[in-house]
């Protein structure tokens, strides 16, 4: 049994079963695949996977039983790639971060900047994407640490701690009938077009279930996942836009005009998220606490050993 061997098998189900993207995400090549997947079914004594001719089509029944262990060996495996990193190059080395767009363009940048002043031998790499990829790249491996709205606390592979709550704004233009002094309702603005994210970004579900309850229906006429591409628009009279308030600034955005809506939706809990298992190398306890102040290294170990990011509160 090798390593090479697992990485066959974890990826052949992380690529659907199609030996030739897994030979591509390998670097080798289909047969040498092939011939690693059978070389460990047959020391194992049973098949991993459902064949139709010389296709994967699916797991068995024994291979839905050693997929977990596989994926555990192989955690493993690299947690002590990384423990020996840690001891061997201290103060050197990587750290990835994947968010979506609006933590990383403004939620980060201050973390990002201490952090660097702290840890100037350690290279940082940011991938942005939405939720639901943010917990993917957690959860193959892909990145250390992850930030994000939604999505992070529904995987129990996962470990999601709370990190800040924060409300929406609502943005005009200047001299918009919105703007009047008057107090800003749901029925007020649904009498505009609407501007803001794509669905399952930054707190939408949020917007969307206010409308709902109050038995309206939003005129939204355009979406997108980056805040300042709603502005743009707003700024070009498309409509009003709906957004993160930390995505608005007096002198950044003084075209625009905000609006206090913390009234009308719902808070938002941003969270920062841990695979399950894995281990951390020291400084990134010490770029969760420059993200979250009240995330310390002993808070965030004890969420790892009870597995339960909820049980701590901001």
């Amino acid at each position: 049994m090798n390593f090479q061997q697992l990485r066959s098998v974890r990826e052949a189900v992380r690529q659907g079963f199609n030996l030739t993207t897994v030979a591509e995400a390998l670097s080798t090549s289909q047969p040498g695949v092939s011939r690693q997947i059978r070389e460990l079914e047959d020391e194992l004594g049973v098949e991993i996977f459902v064949r139709a001719g010389k296709r994967l089509t699916g797991l068995t029944p024994p291979g839905e039983t050693i997929l977990p262990i596989v994926e555990r060996l192989l955690m493993e495996a690299d947690n002590l790639r990384r423990a020996g990193a840690d001891f061997a190059s201290a103060g050197r080395g990587r750290l990835t971060i994947a968010a979506t767009h609006s933590q990383a363009r403004y939620a980060l940048p201050t973390a990002v900047r201490d952090f660097r002043e702290r840890h100037p031998e350690v290279v940082l790499h940011m991938h942005q994407g939405t939720p639901e990829q943010v917990a993917e790249m957690l959860r193959h491996g892909e990145a250390d640490i992850g930030v994000a709205t939604e999505a992070l606390a529904r995987y129990d592979d996962l470990v999601a701690l709370p990190c800040y709550r924060w409300t929406h704004s609502v943005v005009v233009p200047p001299g918009h009938p919105l703007a009047d002094g008057k107090p800003l309702t749901l029925q007020r603005l649904a009498e505009h077009p609407i501007v803001t994210y794509n669905v399952g970004y930054t707190g939408r579900a949020h917007i969307d279930e206010a409308f709902t309850r109050a038995g309206l229906q939003p005129q939204v006429v355009l979406t997108a996942m980056d805040a300042d591409v709603i502005k743009t628009y707003v700024e070009l009279g498309l409509g009003v836009g709906i957004v993160a308030s930390i995505a608005y600034d007096d002198e950044r955005d003084r075209h625009l005009t905000a609006l206090d809506a913390r009234h009308l939706f719902a808070v938002n809990m941003t969270r920062l998220a841990i695979r399950r298992g894995s281990y951390l190398r020291h400084y990134a306890y010490d770029f969760i606490e420059a993200f979250a102040s009240p995330l310390t290294k002993r808070v965030v170990e004890q969420a790892l050993a009870a597995g339960d990011g909820d049980s701590f509160d901001i």
